[in-house]
């Protein structure tokens, strides 16, 4: 297999003109430590609104996570929604109305500031990948304005998936052009950006906040921490609030249209399955196909650039195979991979770590449209404004986390669930 693996992102160029390193002792009113898409959106708030900002970021802004997922921009929420029924019941229809206010602040963000990111309004299908599956889904779902119920025929999606559901609201964009984008708002900005500049130590001395960097020091009156993956290496962050996962993708050969439609995929609608650990396929403005997830990754100390595992990448294209066996010529041609951050519940979650240290997590896999929404409202509700109900919805009054499902074990017991149960239904059809 003649596959490139990737350091950084498959989606844009790395910028070769990068912001300086935070140099000497400096001031600020806020700081905003982490320059992904939440902590861009944090900072772009706080100076529209006329504070004085800092912005930290261990390597370049939006060349993270936010450059590397798979692009979807979906109103779905990290947790199975009658998960959410049974043990959330006073916060359920809060949480999936945050999901979908998250949607259309990015869209607005895309618009207003007309980035070029490619971004198509598609929504997202959520396919069953056996019979069995699709059986459930229809007993437990109606088809209304934001979502249809259809088979895979009807939705014009490959046969290898049962059906599904196709909800409405989002779609797809390139999340590389988009984090980049935002990455240049920012610099356009009356923000003072450092890259290349890894937080090392964060203390709250009662009237500010000490930020220790290689170059120097940092005193703000506050800060917001949009650290993801890296929180935990902070002692500042609430412990278990950020358990870092590792997510592979895989882009294939540009495929001619005339294959894709022959392979059921004549909706062109992104896919991503029902499993535990679901996979994602879309297509992209290059005429290829990404897909994602399926085998997630672990460790308690995250490089930010390492290359992808072969086995995983071996793992990512049986699954494509499996699922679009008319595309056996084409070939895998490069993988990258990201570190995403999972908070305990899978849910998005903001709150304070000490009175002048707060955090914004957002990513369980969601993160794209969830983390510049919700950095958004954090920064609203620091500089003073009331707490939106979104806000509220995902706050959190304490910063003691109970430990979180994802850990190696249930990663591997998931991934093996879920390559039982495509057995089971490749037996029954």
């Amino acid at each position: 297999m003649n596959m490139t693996y990737l350091s950084g992102s498959g989606w844009a160029d790395r910028p070769t003109t990068l912001e300086p390193a935070a140099d000497g002792n400096l001031s600020c009113e806020i700081a905003v430590l982490g320059g992904g898409l939440g902590g861009m959106a944090a900072a772009l708030r706080l100076a529209e609104l006329g504070h004085d900002v800092i912005l930290v970021e261990a390597d370049v802004c939006g060349w993270g996570a936010s450059a590397r997922n798979a692009g979807y921009v979906t109103g779905t929420v990290g947790s199975d929604p009658r998960i959410l029924s049974r043990f959330y019941p006073d916060r359920a229809a809060g949480l999936f109305r945050f999901a979908r206010n998250a949607v259309t602040h990015t869209e607005k963000l895309i618009a207003s500031q007309d980035i070029d990111c490619g971004y198509r309004q598609t929504g997202v299908f959520s396919a069953a990948p056996t019979a069995a599956g699709f059986r459930r889904v229809r007993a437990t779902t109606k088809s209304g304005k934001r979502s249809t119920v259809a088979t895979a025929d009807q939705a014009g999606i490959p046969p290898a998936f049962h059906g599904g559901v196709h909800v409405h609201v989002g779609g797809i964009l390139n999340p590389g052009e988009f984090a980049l984008g935002v990455r240049d708002l920012v610099r356009a900005s009356t923000i003072r950006v450092f890259e290349q500049t890894p937080v090392q130590h964060v203390a709250d001395t009662g009237d500010s906040v000490e930020i220790a960097v290689p170059g120097g020091r940092i005193r703000a009156e506050r800060a917001i921490l949009t650290t993801n993956a890296f929180t935990n290496q902070l002692e500042i962050a609430p412990r278990r609030l950020s358990t870092p996962v590792w997510v592979t993708a895989v882009e294939t050969e540009p495929v001619p249209p005339e294959m894709l439609d022959d392979a059921g995929w004549t909706s062109r609608v992104p896919i991503v399955t029902t499993h535990l650990l679901m996979q994602s396929f879309r297509t992209t403005d290059r005429n290829t196909i990404v897909f994602s997830t399926r085998k997630l990754q672990m460790s308690r100390h995250p490089k930010a650039d390492r290359l992808p595992d072969r086995a995983v990448v071996d793992d990512l294209v049986r699954g494509f195979r499996e699922r679009f066996p008319t595309l056996g010529d084409i070939s895998p041609r490069r993988a990258w991979g990201g570190w995403i951050g999972m908070t305990p519940a899978n849910l998005a979650v903001a709150g304070q770590a000490t009175p002048r240290v707060a955090y914004s997590m957002a990513c369980n896999g969601h993160g794209l449209p969830q983390a510049p929404y919700l950095a958004t409202l954090l920064a609203d509700h620091l500089a003073g404004e009331a707490m939106h109900d979104d806000l509220r919805t995902v706050w959190r009054e304490s910063p003691r986390f109970a430990p979180g499902v994802v850990n190696p074990a249930t990663i591997r017991l998931g991934w093996l669930a879920d390559r039982l149960t495509d057995r089971l239904g490749r037996l029954r059809r």
